[in-house]
Order: C-alpha cells, then structure tokens, then sequence
C-alpha cells in the first residue's frame, strides 16, 4: 500500500527534455510537473510553479511563462500582503535556496540559503497571523521570523511529511500533512502532535479566516471543524490532489493541482470541482 501510494505522489508526469522557455501563451494543459499553486489577491488569474518557470494562467486557460527564467520553482507559496516565495533549482544546477518578490511579474531575489543550504524546500508555507514567519521542510521543519531572510531549524518535524500550512491563530501554529495523517505544532515546529491520524494526507491549505481544507486520497477533501476534527467536504476517489490555493478574495473559491497536473477549482468551499479554465 505505501510503495504504491510512494508512486502515485512522486512519479509525476515530467515535461520532456529539452523544453524551452515560453514568452508567448500556451494551453494551460500542456504544463506538467507542478509543484505549487497560488492565488493572488486582486486578480483572476493563478500562478503556477512548474518544472520549467513560474506560469500565470488566466481564465480562457492561456498560461504566460512570467519568471525571468525556465528554473525549477518548488515550494511556492504567498503571504497575505502579497508577497511570493519559493526554493527549488535554478536552470543551471544546484538548488536555489529561498527567494522572493512583492508580487507576481515583479524581479525575484535571493534571501537566504537557509540552514544547511542552499535549501531546496519541497514544502513552505507562510503564516496568515504573521506575514514575516515562514516556514520550510529542508533536514527538518525550518522556521523564519523576518520575512525569509534568516532561518533556524526548528526540528526533525513529523516523519514522511509531504506538505505544510501555517495556522491563522498564532504565528507558532503549523499543520503538516504526513503519510500517517495530519499533524499540528504550536511552538514554531519543534513539537508535534496528532490532529487525525490514519490515512495519508497529501496536501493541506489554511485560509486566511483560519479555515483549513486537507486532501486524503480514497476519501476527497475535508475541513477541520470546531471540535478539531476532519470532516467530508468534497467527495473525489480517482485522483490524488498535491496542492490547493484559497482565493484571498473569496475564502469559498479554492484552486487545486492534481497528480495529474490538472488545475481545478471550487466555488463552494470545495464541495464540487471542475476544471480551472475550459
């Protein structure tokens, strides 16, 4: 069951060798390998971190290559003053570190190359309560308290994590999506404990009003109630969803990424789906 499901999360579909950078629109379905989906305020369109450059997809579902270059862009996430950020590997080799802008289509620049860097953070995430605490998965969970520019290793964090997502409450609050079910800290990830522990959980997101939506593969999408618990949102049993993005402007429209590299949204609160653009 876990090889199986080890396959179904990181055997994605790759772009083929040799792709060039895209300075005219392309479909959106012919983009493959993303890692990241983000939602900026003000705006229709969603940005797509990929394999090959940072991609803005508007709603006839054209996608604009909007990054200087065809680098590898993972672990790209948004605060909520509009701030980007995002690690991964720059076209050239090697990995990236943690980099960011003040918006999309703005110059990206290098903040720091993280503890025992230069990073590559799969997963990072930035707290609602707090724009300037961020948070990374690189030897451990790492946390920052100024904007990205200096990091600490906050500890080992939960075994076979796969995403994060920063709490809205506290700046020290940060759930983790594991194998083993979802998991939170409230002391800036040193510690850890058990939300819902059972099955895989391959992707969760917090809203800036602190609701938090995760993806269990088999079952669908839940919502953490007020008692704590993860209940049935949307049901989805034939896809394995690894990213999702709420809209800043609308905490009832959600954009998510499958395995498959499809972009699809909800406009209520992820209780039914369809795809992003025709």
């Amino acid at each position: 069951m876990k090889s199986e499901l080890t396959a179904a999360l990181w055997l994605l579909p790759i772009l083929a060798a040799g792709a060039t950078e895209h300075t005219a629109p392309l479909p959106a379905g012919e983009l493959s390998h993303i890692h990241g989906v983000v939602l900026p305020a003000g705006s229709d369109d969603v940005l797509l971190a990929t394999h090959f450059g940072l991609y803005a997809v508007n709603r006839t579902g054209m996608a604009t290559m909007i990054s200087a270059a065809a680098d590898d862009f993972m672990g790209f996430t948004s605060g909520t003053d509009g701030r980007l950020y995002a690690s991964g590997h720059p076209g050239s080799g090697g990995n990236t570190g943690v980099i960011g802008t003040s918006g999309a289509g703005a110059e990206w620049s290098h903040l720091s190359d993280g503890v025992g860097g230069p990073v590559d953070f799969h997963a990072m995430t930035v707290s609602p309560a707090d724009p300037d605490t961020l948070y990374g998965s690189y030897g451990g969970v790492q946390v920052s308290r100024d904007g990205g520019r200096t990091w600490a290793l906050a500890g080992s964090g939960p075994s076979e994590l796969i995403d994060l997502a920063a709490a809205a409450d506290e700046p020290g609050h940060v759930y983790a999506a594991t194998t083993t079910g979802l998991h939170q800290s409230v002391d800036f990830g040193k510690t850890w404990s058990p939300v819902a522990e059972g099955p895989p959980v391959t992707a969760v997101e917090v809203a800036s009003d602190g609701g938090l939506h995760a993806f269990v593969p088999g079952t669908g999408f839940l919502a953490l109630n007020d008692t704590s618990e993860l209940v049935p949102v949307g049901e989805m049993k034939d896809t394995v969803v690894l990213h999702m993005a709420f809209d800043p402007d609308d905490q009832g429209h959600l954009v998510a990424v499958t395995a498959e590299s499809q972009v699809i949204s909800s406009m209520d609160g992820g209780r039914s789906w369809s795809s992003f653009a025709p």
